[in-house]
Formats: C-alpha cells, sequence, structure tokens
C-alpha cells in the first residue's frame, strides 16, 4: 500500500451536473472516507444523520444548510463539524462543490461519569 493518496483535479473527471447532484469518493480507509459532492442549483439533501463525526467544506456555490434545529448560510470557504447523529440537510442556491470527510470510529460521544 502506498503512503499517500493524490487525486489531481477531480472536477475534471467529475464537473458540476446541469440537473443532479453527483458523488465521488476520492478515499477510504480503516479511519476515514472522502467524499466530493457537487450539486446542480436547486437541489435539497433531505435531513439525514451520519453514525460517524463528519467535517463538510463547501469549496464553491451557496447553499443553506439546516444543522440540528439552526439554519445557516453556507459559501465558499464555509467549515461545518457535525457530531454523529446530528439531523442536517442541504439545499443548493447556485452550483455547490462540497467535499465530505467522515472519521470513522468517531461516534456519538459518551457521557463522562
Amino acid at each position: 500500500m502506498s503512503s499517500y493518496t493524490i487525486v489531481q483535479d477531480p472536477l475534471q473527471q467529475q464537473p458540476i451536473p446541469e440537473d443532479g447532484i453527483l458523488t465521488r469518493q476520492l478515499f477510504e480507509d480503516e479511519t476515514i472516507r472522502v467524499v466530493l459532492f457537487t450539486f446542480s442549483k436547486g437541489q435539497r439533501l433531505s435531513e439525514h444523520t451520519a453514525s460517524t463525526t463528519a467535517l463538510l467544506y463547501i469549496l464553491s456555490g451557496e447553499a443553506t444548510m439546516t444543522l440540528g434545529t439552526d439554519t445557516i448560510e453556507a459559501g465558499p470557504g464555509t467549515w461545518v463539524r457535525m457530531d454523529a447523529g446530528l439531523a442536517h440537510s442541504v439545499v443548493t442556491k447556485s452550483p455547490v462543490v462540497m467535499l465530505l470527510v467522515l472519521l470513522k470510529g468517531l461516534g456519538k460521544k459518551k457521557a463522562v461519569n
């Protein structure tokens, strides 16, 4: 197994669709999964949860995101960390490119007694 992974210009291989959502897994091992999302304007990821801690980074475009009971307007450079189990959704206001990183093994926080 190589000691590094490189993906050069993934948008060349996965452009933003005219209508819809495309995903491309860039990397996965036992600790992390990295997925590139490309959305056309007006797309929606309905409310869902992840079973592990997730990091989102908006590379381009604008979207409305719901994180639990909060709603935020996200644009290029917006970075979000979400605990496992947090309900969230995305509605794009323009074409959007987003990177998702799932940190495996970092599930819900346990209460400390």
